[in-house]
């Protein structure tokens, strides 16, 4: 039986809106390369996620080759300089478009999405549910009126930071070993970016957000502590990854973590590592549900973004992870919230918030 799941977060828009080949071949033909397309999400069950609008980072030389450096930590690697929202609007609104074009391009399979209910209708009527996800709010300008235009095309979640500084805050950086305590946190701006997320019921995604940042999300608005795509820092240092502090947060605002399935934030030395099995996966998993409980744990692959397990692959392997999890003693109603259950109940915890979400 294919278990249908909702996955916390993917970069597949900047892999279309990068990809040499025709839109319509990445997104309607099944590839070999990349983590998902239509038919193969269509395949594993991927009943829905959140879609990452990351606007890449400008430089005059070719960027560095993360994937080389991760393969031998220690590794620190400088930020990129903050961007202002007049370069990274048109790029940010090309991923947006990209997202409703999928829509058009596969009414009958695809749909995007701006409610837990939106998301529950989808999957009643076999639709992958997309919903907008912006990942670091340069696009956002500092009078934040960006934001409603964004919001009215579909924008539900967003992360104030990815892991250079914005005018809002500041993230970590990409290092190992680390934590996440470092730097101030988040600016006036940033705080009242935050009030007008919960007024208008967009999810404010912690999983970039130096600690410091992190507290002031806690503090300024009510609403659950959600990080899309982390893991935990006890069992690897990096500083993308939440302490137990930061867990017992989340729990405590019935929040969510979405387990992050690249290698560099499973391995516990840090190493971009694709031979690892499923062991560490479930070493994880184990470590967040006993931190979380079994409400506030589902799946946060971080797709077409990152190094996954070979054991995965790509978005056909996740079945094989939930027969893993069987296989290591889970029962089936723990699957289903891991799966599906938790994400959409979250989500309606947003959504009574403020907002439509």
């Amino acid at each position: 039986m294919t278990i249908p799941f909702f996955d916390g977060h993917n970069d597949f828009l900047l892999r279309l809106m990068k990809s040499p080949a025709a839109r319509e071949d990445t997104w309607l033909t099944r590839g070999e390369s990349g983590h998902l397309d239509l038919l193969r999400m269509k395949e594993a069950g991927f009943a829905g996620g959140l879609f990452a609008i990351f606007v890449p980072p400008i430089s005059d030389g070719p960027p560095p080759d993360f994937a080389a450096l991760m393969v031998n930590p220690p590794y620190d690697m400088p930020l990129p300089p903050l961007m202002d929202h007049a370069t990274a609007q048109p790029t940010a609104l090309t991923m947006a478009g990209l997202l409703h074009w999928m829509e058009r391009a596969a009414p009958d399979d695809f749909w995007v999405c701006r409610t837990a209910d939106d998301i529950r209708s989808a999957m009643a009527q076999d639709l992958i549910a997309g919903v907008m996800h912006m990942e670091g709010a340069e696009a956002i300008g500092p009078d934040l009126d960006a934001l409603y235009l964004f919001y009215e095309m579909g924008l539900r979640s967003l992360g104030p930071v990815w892991s250079r500084p914005t005018i809002f805050g500041h993230g970590v950086p990409m290092s190992f070993p680390g934590t996440p305590d470092i730097g101030p946190g988040l600016t006036e701006a940033g705080k009242d970016l935050v009030r007008l997320c919960a007024e208008l019921g967009i999810l404010i995604d912690l999983s970039h957000l130096n600690e410091a940042g992190f507290n002031d999300v806690a503090a300024v608005t009510d609403a659950p502590l959600v990080a899309t795509h982390s893991n935990a820092h006890a069992l690897c240092t990096s500083p993308r990854n939440l302490t137990d502090r930061q867990l017992n947060m989340i729990r405590e605002r019935e929040g969510m973590v979405g387990l992050n399935f690249a290698t560099f934030y499973l391995n516990s030395d840090g190493r971009s590592d694709p031979g690892l099995g499923w062991e560490v996966m479930l070493r994880q998993l184990d470590y967040l549900i006993h931190q979380l409980g079994e409400d506030h744990v589902g799946l946060g692959s971080d797709f077409d973004g990152c190094i996954l397990p070979d054991v995965i692959g790509d978005v056909t392997g996740v079945q094989g992870l939930f027969d893993a999890i069987a296989q290591h003693g889970y029962d089936d109603a723990l699957i289903a919230k891991l799966a599906c259950d938790n994400w959409l109940a979250c989500l309606d915890r947003v959504q009574g918030t403020g907002g439509t979400f």
